[in-house]
């Protein structure tokens, strides 16, 4: 099994930055990827971005490339968040994944509200 804490959630005004972070515990020998969902009020949980666990390598969606950057540190990573609009209000969950590839694992979830 893998525990997933996150922190760093908050409220903030359009255009500032959060980071958030996501460490891992466990059997983290077995994650591949760990990476950022959200989900906002009424609508289904989408994919944010992916950092390997055991490398640099980073992917994110096209609705926050440009404004999203990930980094790691051991079992521990980060979502800086930086122009922050009001439709990234939703809670962030962190997920890594398991032998079999898929989002096994996830985090309680972290709310980020973005006031305009």
């Amino acid at each position: 099994q893998v525990q997933l804490v996150e922190s760093g959630g908050g409220l903030v005004q359009a255009g500032e930055s959060l980071r958030l972070s996501c460490a891992a515990s466990g059997r983290t020998f077995s994650v591949v990827y760990m990476g950022w969902f959200r989900q906002a009020p009424g609508k289904e949980r989408e994919f944010v971005a992916r950092i390997a666990r055991t490398s640099e390598s980073t992917y994110f969606a096209d609705s926050v490339k440009g404004r999203f950057t990930g980094s790691r540190d051991k079992d521990t990573v980060y979502l800086q968040m930086n122009s922050l609009k009001p439709k990234d209000t939703a809670v962030y969950y962190c997920a890594a994944t398991g032998l079999r590839g898929s989002w096994e694992y996830w985090g309680q979830g972290t709310q980020v509200t973005v006031s305009p």
